[in-house]
């Protein structure tokens, strides 16, 4: 009765739960590593991808869930659901879909390893010569690195690391003619490979170092009795919204620092187990971190798939994955090796990756750090590349006297400590640096180069949906401009002063920015395209982004829905809005494009009575990105460039290889060329720069 009480209550509502949109998400992902079209090596990729999706959600979504329900706080879910009824959906949805995984991999995927030249396998599936060398490696390797923890009456129970394996080993010894149980942890070395890699003539074996430490498991464990030996791995919640959010004067930098350290213990929110697990072990884990069967994941193959990137990085195995094409150029550059800062003074380009590659952005900063007539560099950096020449050459600009100015953003999930590395060398360089801007967090892309030319200066600005990553630049989809123009570049100036300083710009006119104005800039853009239908005249909005989950938002296009306007929207992950509901949202069509490249892009398409008026940027439609988030859309002034973002969006909206078309209930279902009809991957189309030739698509 409850169940169909709660299931009642989610179908009621007109929004959808994010957490549970995010799950389906993963779904997505997961659909890719069944995909018998991809080799077995991508198939694996996602499944990996997958993996590490899933330890994020836990992390941060489920942790912040628990936040709530550990200190007491109130927490209604869009689906209508309070705290601890959502917490049991929640996890009743994560059990099914870590099942599935785990059929995918057990029977899908593993039994076609041995025929594509490698496998995994036990130690006792190992030749005796084989078996010899494991030894070895146990003996001079793995063992000196173990560390039994003891926890019993004289010992206290151990801090157990994040996402690690362990072993849980429960042994029994005789004293005082009584049988005493004690409990045992050993955690497996992150440092070390997680397979061990045996070359035969016709394959290679990985044999799970866990398996390896089983085997040899009483070497740790002399003159006692071994009752059980189980792995298990913890997830700690990693989620610190309400601390971030208690003392917004605090020195911003030493409070990541501390909450780098806190995360190391936060409370478990999910335990990974072997089956048959002691009876006496898991009673004693569930009391210690306060966890019930619902926070207990039961698996029955290799914990952790992310463990399957030391297969598919394998050398041996490198031209066997995807092969992603040589990138072109962009339409709006001639040709390669064009002098950038002749060429932006007349013209503005429009990159697209990883189609367009992140080189003309990358050199035109190297370049300006050596140029002697560029007077100064200002950036903000979100998440950077390891040995990365983006802060290469703010060194080098540094170094060679220009005035540099960087806002590293140190909230950047899991990328806090090399973001404060960076900021600390680029100090030490003379760079000027800001960690963060209080309790925002700077999500922008921009980049602002001053030069002086002559008598006057010309400011070149870079402003996109992408981080400055060089490597996850040939791997997400993003749309960055390259432009002098002086409207950007006013409106990019004014924007560097505001998050440097301390200045309230009267109003810009190529961007829309957040935490001020954003949200209720894009409602009146809804609005007037509703306010077009209602007199009878042509309207249209077409948006594509990572996610939408912001309720004022979905209201207005709910409202315009209503008032006829249809609606386009290509959301990748978490959408909370249901499309083709009765009454509410009959205009309104979504769909999800999930493939080889992460679909990063951001861009926003208006109607505008044929005026078309089309953003990109840093910004989705989310609470954090109003409210919490430094973000700016600029508006495509050229027209050229603008035809260029509609074209994007025409052939993201005819994709029919990686769509996913979301239905009324929160489900997706994938696309299929009709019989007849052009089979259309954009992840191969925006490869042909001939798709941009003489196009004018009516998107509405």
């Amino acid at each position: 009765m409850l169940i169909n009480k709660v299931s009642d209550q989610i179908k009621k509502s007109k929004y959808i739960s994010r957490d549970l949109s995010w799950l389906r998400f993963n779904y997505r992902v997961l659909d890719q590593a069944r995909d018998t079209n991809k080799s077995i090596f991508d198939r694996l990729k996602f499944l990996a991808i997958t993996s590490s999706n899933l330890d994020e959600f836990f992390m941060i979504r489920v942790g912040s869930l628990y936040n709530y329900i550990d200190y007491g706080k109130e927490r209604t879910d869009y689906s209508g659901l309070r705290e601890l009824p959502f917490r049991k959906k929640l996890l009743d949805y994560s059990h099914r879909f870590v099942n599935d995984q785990y059929l995918t991999y057990n029977n899908e995927l593993k039994p076609l390893f041995d025929k594509h030249g490698f496998d995994v396998l036990l130690v006792s599936e190992l030749t005796e010569i084989e078996q010899k060398k494991v030894d070895s490696y146990f003996k001079n390797t793995i063992f000196p690195l173990l560390t039994p923890m003891v926890f019993d009456n004289y010992h206290g129970f151990p801090l157990l690391m994040n996402q690690l394996l362990t072993f849980g080993v429960v042994t029994r010894t005789d004293e005082d003619q009584k049988a005493q149980d004690r409990l045992t942890f050993v955690q497996i070395p992150q440092n070390l490979a997680r397979f061990y890699e045996i070359n035969r003539k016709d394959k290679i074996i990985f044999v799970p170092i866990e398996e390896i430490i089983r085997w040899k498991i009483k070497k740790l464990f002399r003159n006692v009795e071994i009752v059980s030996v189980n792995m298990f791995r913890i997830t700690r919640n990693g989620d610190f919204t309400l601390e971030e959010s208690d003392d917004i004067e605090a020195d911003f930098v030493q409070e990541i620092k501390s909450k780098l350290k806190t995360r190391k213990k936060g409370r478990v929110v999910r335990l990974e187990v072997e089956r048959n697990p002691s009876a006496f072990m898991m009673k004693i884990l569930r009391e210690r971190w306060i966890i019930d069967n619902a926070n207990v994941f039961t698996i029955n193959s290799l914990i952790d798939f992310k463990a399957l990137w030391q297969i598919i990085n394998h050398r041996q195995f490198k031209d066997r994955c995807f092969k992603q094409p040589s990138s072109v150029m962009p339409v709006s550059l001639p040709s390669d090796g064009v002098d950038l800062f002749q060429y932006l003074k007349e013209h503005d380009v429009l990159l697209h990756h990883p189609y367009n590659s992140m080189e003309p952005v990358v050199q035109l900063l190297e370049r300006a750090a050596e140029d002697p007539y560029v007077l100064g560099i200002k950036q903000t950096i979100y998440r950077l590349a390891d040995q990365s020449r983006v802060t290469a050459a703010l060194l080098k600009a540094a170094e060679n006297g220009k005035h540099v100015s960087v806002l590293f953003e140190v909230k950047a999930r899991f990328d806090e400590e090399r973001n404060l590395k960076e900021g600390d060398r680029l100090e030490k360089a003379g760079c000027f640096v800001i960690y963060g801007i209080s309790k925002y967090k700077t999500h922008t892309k921009m980049l602002m180069i001053i030069r002086k030319e002559g008598e006057k200066v010309t400011r070149y600005v870079h402003i996109g949906s992408g981080n400055y990553n060089e490597q996850t630049a040939r791997l997400y989809s993003d749309v960055s401009l390259l432009t002098t123009d002086e409207v950007y570049a006013h409106d990019v100036s004014e924007f560097f002063n505001v998050i440097t300083g301390h200045s309230r710009p009267n109003e810009y006119k190529s961007l829309m920015t957040s935490p001020k104005g954003l949200r209720a800039q894009l409602i009146e853009l809804i609005r007037n395209e509703a306010r077009n239908a209602k007199k009878g005249l042509k309207s249209g909005i077409v948006i594509k982004i990572n996610s939408l989950e912001d309720k004022e938002v979905m209201d207005e296009f709910y409202k315009a829905s209503k008032a006829g306007v249809p609606i386009k929207l290509i959301v990748r992950g978490i959408c909370c809005l249901r499309p083709g509901r009765e009454d509410l949202s009959e205009n309104i069509f979504v769909k999800s494009i999930v493939g080889e490249y992460l679909e990063h892009s951001r861009i926003y398409y208006f109607h505008n009575s044929g005026d078309a008026k089309v953003y990109s940027g840093s910004a989705d439609i989310m609470v954090r990105s109003f409210d919490r988030r430094i973000e700016a859309l600029f508006l495509i002034l050229n027209e050229e460039l603008k035809r260029e973002a509609i074209t994007i969006l025409h052939y993201n909206l005819l994709d029919n290889q990686n769509s996913y078309i979301m239905r009324e209930d929160g489900t997706y279902v994938k696309k299929r060329p009709a019989v007849g009809e052009e089979v259309v991957d954009i992840h191969k189309a925006f490869y042909n720069r001939s798709i941009y030739e003489n196009a004018d698509f009516d998107l509405v």
